[in-house]
């Protein structure tokens, strides 16, 4: 720069000779800027990128729970196996947590079923060599009674049955059939069962008797009523055919049944057994309770596993 007379002394540049404003992004060499020059706290949210921060700019053991949303810490990222007895509150677990292959019966005890949904199932504990395997009971029209996945060959041979069942319309029988443990019905004419009995009806009485003899089910009861207290109660002894035993008889059945229609004096008492001589394998099996030409319009049962050994 040309001048006239002396040479102008030299001065350094300060901030004031700047004016406000003038010195633009471009002006500032790139990386130019270190930590130094940044004041505290003058870096805020906006000046943050959406998705800047990674795990690798968070210190260990920095971030606490007033920094989670509440509700945000969903299944997903809680580790299979991390939730340990520590982290669960004392009286936190009911019932209704727990994978239980049955309903809760007052006075019954949290049994370990192996074979059962869960491994865990409700049974009376009322003795030794009886365990509860199911019970339900209903008043609500329904098609069939069905007791499923029941028969356990390792652990029962006999079962108990205990039942209550009621038609929606008179004049039809009931009638059973044994399943297979994928809850298939043991079809074909396999089914044989022989009833014989009493019935008194006011002054008179008179002889009963019926059978099936190679039919597609067993005949429990026969020609039922349908108002209330016409429901049959039926005491039912269970072997069910197992294909690891022996010898291989089949499914044989042993039961009693009786009902009364008190208004008309009625009293009804059949006593029958029967056999299902397929090779069909029950294990893990069960049955189900139905009438040929209505609904069952109430039922109730209990089942019982019978903890002796085959002898044979």
């Amino acid at each position: 720069m040309a001048y006239i007379g002396k040479q102008p002394r030299k001065a350094a540049l300060t901030a004031s000779d700047i004016e406000d404003g003038i010195i633009t992004a471009a002006k500032i060499e790139d990386g130019a800027v270190v930590a130094a020059e940044i004041a505290s706290n003058a870096v805020t949210t906006a000046k943050i990128n959406a998705d800047a921060v990674t795990s690798a700019k968070i210190a260990d053991n920095a971030v606490n729970s007033e920094h989670y949303t509440d509700g945000s810490i969903d299944t997903a990222h809680i580790a299979d196996a991390n939730v340990t007895q520590g982290k669960i509150a004392d009286q936190a677990i009911n019932e209704a947590k727990m994978q239980i292959s049955n309903s809760p019966t007052n006075g019954y005890a949290l049994t370990a079923q192996s074979g059962n949904t869960g491994g865990m199932t409700w049974a009376s504990v009322g003795g030794a060599n009886y365990v509860n395997l199911a019970n339900a009971q209903s008043t609500t029209d329904v098609s069939e009674i069905a007791i499923n996945g029941v028969f356990n060959h390792s652990l029962y041979k006999f079962y108990k049955l205990f039942l209550y069942i009621l038609p929606s319309a008179s004049n039809n029988t009931a009638q059973m059939q044994v399943r297979d443990s994928s809850n298939n019905n043991v079809t074909g004419n396999k089914y044989k069962s022989i009833a014989g009995g009493k019935t008194i009806y006011g002054s008179g009485q008179g002889d009963i008797a019926f059978d099936r003899w190679d039919g597609t089910y067993f005949m429990i009861v026969q020609n039922q009523k349908a108002s209330a207290p016409d429901g049959a109660f039926i005491d039912m002894t269970l072997r069910p055919y197992f294909s690891a035993d022996s010898p291989s008889a089949g499914t044989w059945i042993n039961w009693s049944v009786g009902y009364t229609r008190h208004t008309n004096e009625l009293w009804s008492q059949a006593n029958g057994t029967g056999n299902e001589d397929s090779t069909t394998n029950l294990s893990g099996g069960g049955m189900r309770f139905y009438y040929g030409g209505c609904d069952v319009s109430e039922y109730q049962y209990n089942l019982y596993g019978v903890k002796y050994a085959w002898v044979r």
